[in-house]
């Protein structure tokens, strides 16, 4: 009964939050959070929260990290 209201809840903070839910990183983030709060105690919840934000983090980074990457290069060729 446990693990099914544990879904529950986890399945409603993902509806109630869909910028969150959908965001790049999330996923991959939250059943790898999921997982390692699940075996650090029963804290699969908490452990799927701090992992989707995490992972969410990191991709914002990676993806500004690749942006200036691109336009570095585009910006010396302009110059004279």
């Amino acid at each position: 009964m446990r693990p099914l209201l544990t879904a529950c809840v986890f399945s409603t903070c993902l509806v109630m939050l869909p910028g969150v839910g959908s965001a790049k990183g999330c996923l991959k983030g939250a059943a790898v959070g999921g997982v390692v709060g699940h075996v650090a105690g029963h804290h699969a919840v908490v452990g799927a929260a701090a992992g989707c934000v995490i992972e969410h983090h990191r991709e914002k980074e990676k993806e500004k990290a690749a942006r200036q990457n691109h336009q570095s290069p585009n910006q010396q060729r302009k110059t004279p």
